[in-house]
């Protein structure tokens, strides 16, 4: 059974589940497809450390079974997503912005013409623009408008710009070979390049930010970089710390992955001259997905062979990176500590510990974590119209859960 709106504190014990969103309802789906349905209302309040919502009002509909019809859910589809199919609303926009941001990072420098093409051309699914995207069509309408504005357009260049300006950061700091089958830019040409790439993208795209000329929105992205810093230095002054508090974890994932989500999402909503609920809604929604997508990407490093990782399984934890699946299991097998203080110097250490993760529960304990970020994620959208587009958005937070089922 999946709870759709559980207020949610993360203290030292782990996961307690408080109290529930108000006016939600919950469907109890059995084997034999009768459906129950009970209705309460108490406010929702997530709490985290360093960030907190509130919400009350409205309906979530939330079901255990897939693709119940009129659920607004997150269940286990009957068949596979495909990103491309969730994307195709969309699809003209992103042409476009692919068109466009080779040229916008490679205009000023012969190197950097070639660094925007090993950078852009290695494809991905350009997921975070396409959410600005799809946030920016959900929400146009409320705010009156027909089309995408300019804004709406620079802003999703920008959020890729920033993002990949992060990922070429992260490989010089992790001495990745490769990303997305590519050799990496600091492979290539060097770490001192690869680092002034990275530098020129974070500036390139804060002078866009600026012209875009709007107050908020250029604080909200501003805060994303730092974040991004907070986040790498809470990463390494963590390694290896079994008191590790998951309510950490979750502010270091917040840094890491979410807060970009969620600023852009907020700031495609403001260009859409959406009233002030909406704007946070967005927020809400990315901080959500952004958490859900980090989670699963953190189960992924231990439930994936190798070659679908393209990296040794259990990196994160051979590193001293601790997370969901192990904060999990140390709270029920305190042998496992021994393990990681000993940072795995022993033969077979690291093996003995990715058991113990699995044997105590530690992964599907983090898999409920991701499910329970995506329903609170699925709760926030019901602001939004019914659309194609809110549709989309619904089907992002399905695809992720769907590469843990």
């Amino acid at each position: 059974m999946s709870l759709a709106c559980p207020s949610l504190h993360f203290g030292n014990k782990g996961l307690e589940l408080a109290t529930s969103c108000a006016g939600c309802s919950l469907n109890i789906i059995n084997s034999s497809g009768s459906r129950k349905k009970y209705s309460y209302g108490v406010k929702s309040v997530i709490q985290s450390k360093g960030f907190r919502s509130r919400r009350s009002g409205g309906r979530c509909l939330v079901s255990i079974a897939p693709n119940a019809p009129g659920d607004a859910s997150v269940g286990t589809p009957t068949t596979p997503i495909s990103v491309s199919s969730l994307l195709d609303t969309v699809s003209a926009d992103l042409q476009t912005l692919n068109k466009n941001l080779k040229s916008i990072v490679g205009a000023e420098n012969p190197v950097l013409i070639s660094a925007s093409e090993q950078i852009f051309g290695a494809g991905g699914k350009r997921l975070r623009p396409a959410l600005v995207f799809l946030v920016s069509r959900a929400t146009s309408q409320l705010g009156g408008f027909k089309d995408l504005t300019t804004q709406h357009r620079r802003l999703a260049e920008i959020i890729e710009m920033i993002h990949t300006a992060s990922l070429i950061h992260d490989d010089v700091l992790d001495d990745s070979d490769t990303r997305r089958g590519k050799e990496t830019i600091h492979q290539i040409y060097g770490t001192r390049i690869a680092v002034l790439a990275g530098d020129f993208m974070f500036a390139q795209s804060s002078w866009y930010l600026a012209n875009l000329e709007n107050l908020d929105v250029i604080k909200l992205i501003s805060q994303v970089i730092k974040d991004f810093a907070s986040g790498e230095i809470k990463q390494a002054s963590s390694l290896f710390d079994c008191d590790l508090p998951l309510e950490d974890y979750l502010l270091k994932s917040y840094y890491k992955t979410a807060t970009l989500i969620a600023a852009s999402a907020k700031s495609a909503a403001i260009f859409s001259e959406a009233n002030e609920h909406v704007c946070n809604e967005m927020f809400e929604y990315g901080k959500n997905l952004g958490l859900s997508f980090q989670v699963v990407d953190d189960i992924l490093d231990f439930t994936q062979s190798s070659e679908q990782l393209g990296k040794p399984a259990g990196t994160d934890l051979a590193k001293g990176n601790l997370t969901a699946p192990v904060i999990f299991a140390l709270q029920k097998q305190p042998n496992l500590r021994e393990i990681i203080d000993s940072e795995f110097s022993e033969p077979g250490s690291l093996e003995r510990a990715i058991r113990i993760v699995f044997k105590c529960g530690g992964i599907d304990q983090a898999r409920n974590l991701a499910r329970e970020k995506a329903d609170l994620a699925i709760c926030n959208l019901r602001c939004l119209p019914q659309t194609e587009f809110r549709s989309s958005l619904e089907g992002i937070l399905k695809y992720n859960l769907e590469r843990i089922d």
